[in-house]
């Protein structure tokens, strides 16, 4: 008898009853695009390595064990390699192929792996059973789509895996379910806004009809759609409308929601869940991520088993969490991408997506409309030419607009006034935000925007950053709408990250030069709900005193040009004539990774490089930490992580009070002694003063450098 897990209190798992339920748990995640036999198959293979004396050893305290490579080899025999890298892979990382001509034994590939078990590298394993063979592999015209479908199926591997060994640990009490289904949520949905008909005046006119049409189009096929809505159109719930009759129709499973990495993303969800309810919602900025070969370390366990699986009818999530794990090879962060398969997702603001990535971005979401049962909607105000990418990746895939008449929306959503500011200094800048009682302001960078606030009266002056956690950005917006709706001074100086899922109402708006979209997007903050005269609310967009941010030049060069052909920045003209002068100062540089090269030829001969991509790409050039600030409630979630006592309700509740740094920050903040490391991404504020009310977790410009991202 052998044994896969061994409780505190003593008990045991047996191999067989860990090999049965995963793979049970795995086929029945894979059968969402089609694939069970294939889930199947890895979930049984996935720990035969534990059939050893030296793992049994392990169990009882004893040395370090290798124990997926046993399985992965039983793959080989039957000419299953593919499904071995999964399971060679399942605790330490999805590794690289390989090549079977380069590779030595030992090489730290799938390749390398195997035949270093071949020759005896492993421990010997007592196990003569048969392996589920799944038949036939589904047909792929490149290594790219293949590449995502190994990666989903990895996906199904790791989440069976680790739910039913939490079953075993917590004796079979693991809260994975307790939300509504979805016919109860478009119920509730429908509740919500019956009170909006009859609409009783034109701007709402206008939003009810945007708000009939999704929710008939939501009877269409699974497919790619696009949702073409001016800002204050009411896409946000006129797209999770959409969403919901569209999973009830076509039979989807759930509604993802994924926002700009530079958004806030807690007002959509805070809409969702007083549609929906507190439960049906999760937001996911970032995880912990918790993975390695060893699983029998108690202090590690619980965080590992937690790690995010996107389980709930409704996730919010930002592009960066979106499409990182989706080229990502660590358990933790592919544990949630099966759920992505047979699911409505919407992209926010999809003209945001950076530019330098918009090649793998796209892949992503075409395979994922043709192989994954997967309809995406790109919702924006300003849509960005994407179809010749789409194209390049499933032949013939067209996006379908479900609210056709764009140039009519634009006018009829029209209720500003665009005014060009010229050069403006700080001061300059300063003085004139000082002649009104309420005005926003949006800057490029948190260094301009701190500088800015810096000269404005302390009263009445507030400032939004990802700096602040999100619970803190929270109560900040709540002050400002209340001062808003009361008539009361407020000016509010701010990074992009208020230009979508913002819902803020000011008389007039500066905004840093920047690309077309984001001027028009900060322009949906001036008179939002139309109380005003168009002529009386002026978004003035302006010259800066700093140079042009790096990641921002092509986007402002090509305004500039669209601009210089007459009209104004969020005229429909115009903005077609800004996505194509910006796919022209693009050109070809639309993958800067490489990753989808990568995938579909190799790298230096290593097929299907899948670690190498995972380490190269990163939606933003730097990768970010995350530091906990145990203020509020973030004391006692903060306490928690610490202990090593959290569950995965913690780490959803953890993130509303979780800071997202750059690397070289994290180093310097850790170097200091400023923080308690969590993990190699993740720490715990331990200097106070480092948070400020007025701007959240300082950086130190004698520390590090500042960032000039928002």
């Amino acid at each position: 008898m052998y044994y896969a897990h061994r409780r505190d209190d003593g008990k045991m798992q047996t191999l067989e009853e860990h090999l049965q339920g995963t793979a049970k748990r795995s086929g029945a995640f894979a059968a969402a695009f089609g694939a069970e036999a294939w889930g199947q198959l890895l979930g049984y293979a996935h720990d035969l390595g534990k059939a050893s004396e030296a793992f049994q050893k392990r169990l009882l305290g004893g040395p370090k064990v290798d124990h997926a490579t046993a399985g992965a080899l039983e793959c080989k025999k039957k000419n299953l390699d593919l499904m071995g890298c999964c399971i060679a892979g399942h605790h330490s990382g999805l590794p690289d192929y390989g090549s079977p001509r380069i590779d030595m034994a030992g090489t730290p590939t799938y390749v390398g792996r195997i035949k270093k078990g071949e020759a005896g590298g492993i421990p010997h394993y007592s196990w003569q059973g048969g392996l589920p063979m799944p038949g036939e592999m589904p047909g792929f015209t490149d290594w790219y789509p293949l590449s995502l479908w190994l990666r989903m199926l990895f996906s199904c591997l790791v989440d069976g895996d680790y739910l039913d060994t939490e079953a075993f640990m917590l004796d079979g009490t693991v809260r994975r379910d307790g939300y509504d289904s979805l016919p109860v949520l478009l119920e509730r949905l429908k509740a919500y806004i019956a009170p909006w008909f009859p609409p009783q005046n034109a701007l709402n006119a206008s939003r009810c009809e945007i708000l009939r049409q999704c929710m008939e189009g939501g009877g269409n096929p699974a497919g790619l759609f696009t949702l073409t809505v001016p800002t204050g159109g009411g896409k946000t719930v006129a797209s999770l409308a959409f969403a919901l009759e569209h999973a009830l129709k076509n039979g989807l499973q759930r509604v993802i929601y994924v926002v700009p990495y530079t958004s806030i993303i807690e007002q959509n969800a805070a809409v969702f869940r007083e549609i929906l309810g507190e439960n049906n919602v999760v937001e996911h900025h970032s995880g912990l991520d918790w993975d390695g070969e060893e699983e029998t370390d108690s202090q590690n366990q619980f965080q590992r088993l937690a790690s995010e699986n996107w389980d709930a009818p409704v996730i919010v999530t930002t592009a960066v969490q979106f499409f990182e794990s989706l080229y990502a090879n660590r358990p933790s962060k592919c544990r949630k991408l099966h759920n992505i398969a047979g699911s409505v997702v919407i992209f926010d603001e999809a003209q945001m997506i950076p530019t330098g990535h918009l090649l793998p971005c796209v892949g992503a979401i075409a395979n994922l409309v043709a192989h994954f049962r997967a309809t995406v909607v790109l919702c924006t105000a300003t849509q960005p030419v994407l179809s010749d990418l789409v194209t390049d990746f499933v032949p013939g895939l067209q996006a379908r607009e479900l609210c056709p008449g764009a140039d009519d929306y634009a006018r009829r959503f029209c209720r500003v006034t665009y005014r060009d500011g010229g050069a403006l200094t700080h001061r300059e800048l300063a003085a004139r935000l000082e002649q009104h009682s309420q005005v926003l302001c949006i800057l490029n960078t948190r260094k301009a925007a701190q500088e800015v606030l810096a000269l404005l009266p302390e009263a009445g002056s507030y400032h939004l950053s990802t700096l602040m956690y999100p619970a803190h950005r929270k109560a900040v917006l709540r002050e400002v709408a209340d001062r808003l709706e009361k008539g009361l001074p407020c000016r509010v100086v701010s990074t992009s990250l208020v230009e979508a899922g913002v819902d803020m109402d000011f008389p007039c708006v500066y905004r840093e030069m920047a690309g077309l979209d984001s001027i028009a997007q900060a322009a949906g903050r001036c008179n939002r709900n139309g109380k005003r005269p168009a002529e009386e609310s002026i978004v003035t967009y302006f010259r800066g005193e700093e140079p042009v941010p790096l990641l921002q030049k092509t986007r402002v060069q090509a305004a500039r040009e669209a601009l210089a052909g007459g009209g104004e920045p969020a005229d429909p003209v115009v903005m077609e004539r800004y996505f194509t002068g910006l796919r022209k100062w693009i050109g070809k540089a639309t993958d800067k990774s490489r990753a989808v090269e990568h995938l579909r030829y190799g790298y230096k001969g290593c097929l299907l490089p899948f670690a190498r991509v995972a380490e190269d790409f990163h939606l933003i050039d730097q990768a970010t930490s995350v530091v906990y600030i145990p203020l509020e409630e973030g004391e006692e979630l903060s306490r928690r992580l610490l202990s090593g006592t959290a569950d995965r309700d913690t780490y959803r509740k953890a993130g509303q009070y979780g800071v997202s740094v750059y690397q070289g920050h994290f180093r310097a903040l850790l170097e200091a002694g400023d923080i308690v490391p969590l993990s190699e991404d993740s720490a715990v504020l331990e200097n106070m003063e480092l948070y400020r009310e007025k701007t959240g977790l300082s950086l130190h410009s004698n520390v590090i450098k500042l960032v000039t991202l928002s």
